[in-house]
């Protein structure tokens, strides 16, 4: 609970896009306070993990983190995107094709993780942000990110053209949060999700965003 004696708080109005809309229509129809900050993805999940009444969104599930944490959702399906430059001719037909050319990741990301378990290259930065602009500058050769997150952290670095070249691992995306909330919470949360999508907020948030 915050010092107020709220589950949140909500100070969010500058951040957007699908998962924040998603999840803050959620929280309305759940009838929750609730405070919605930016952060560097490290330092959200491990505040995720520690903090009681604390999430993060929107978070890839696994076998490996449905244990750590209470879930909502899920709210949306997205897939894993290979980017390459604008102008590329680069064919692929299989992840395989990839192996020996160097991907922009970042530190904690499930795709990232996925690549360097099988032995990938992978040039790993804090976050997310810059990699597009490194894709763009030549510095790496693939920009591993996913279908959604992908055009928008392009179109923040004024980065254009960007070719997505190979998708795969269709996955579930969901708001995770820390395992001392109370499952009343979580509760309220997945009824507020079903209210968006019987009454037609969750489509018209999709339909949005080209969905």
């Amino acid at each position: 609970m915050s010092s107020t004696g709220r589950a949140f708080e909500h100070n969010g109005d500058g951040i957007d896009g699908l998962c924040t809309e998603m999840v803050k229509a959620v929280l309305q129809a759940s009838g929750l306070d609730y405070v919605i900050k930016l952060r560097n993805w490290d330092y959200g999940y491990n505040r995720a993990l520690n903090k009681k009444n604390h999430g993060i969104f929107c978070t890839t599930y696994t076998e490996s983190r449905a244990p750590q944490f209470k879930w909502v959702g899920p709210l949306a399906n997205n897939l894993w995107t290979i980017f390459a430059p604008a102008g590329t001719n680069l064919q692929i037909d299989d992840l395989e094709d990839t192996r020996g050319l160097l991907y922009a990741g970042y530190r904690g990301d499930v795709m990232t993780e996925y690549l360097l378990e099988r032995g990938y290259k992978v040039s790993e930065m804090e976050s997310d942000d810059l990699n597009p602009k490194r894709l763009e500058l030549g510095q790496v050769d693939l920009w591993i990110a996913d279908q959604l997150a992908g055009p928008y952290f392009a179109s923040q670095q004024d980065v254009e053209g960007l070719v997505p070249v190979y998708s795969f691992n269709k996955t579930e995306l969901y708001l995770a949060m820390n395992m001392e909330t109370p499952d009343e919470v979580i509760q309220k949360l997945n009824q507020g999700l079903e209210t968006i999508k019987n009454n037609g907020i969750y489509e018209a948030i999709e339909t949005k965003y080209g969905l």
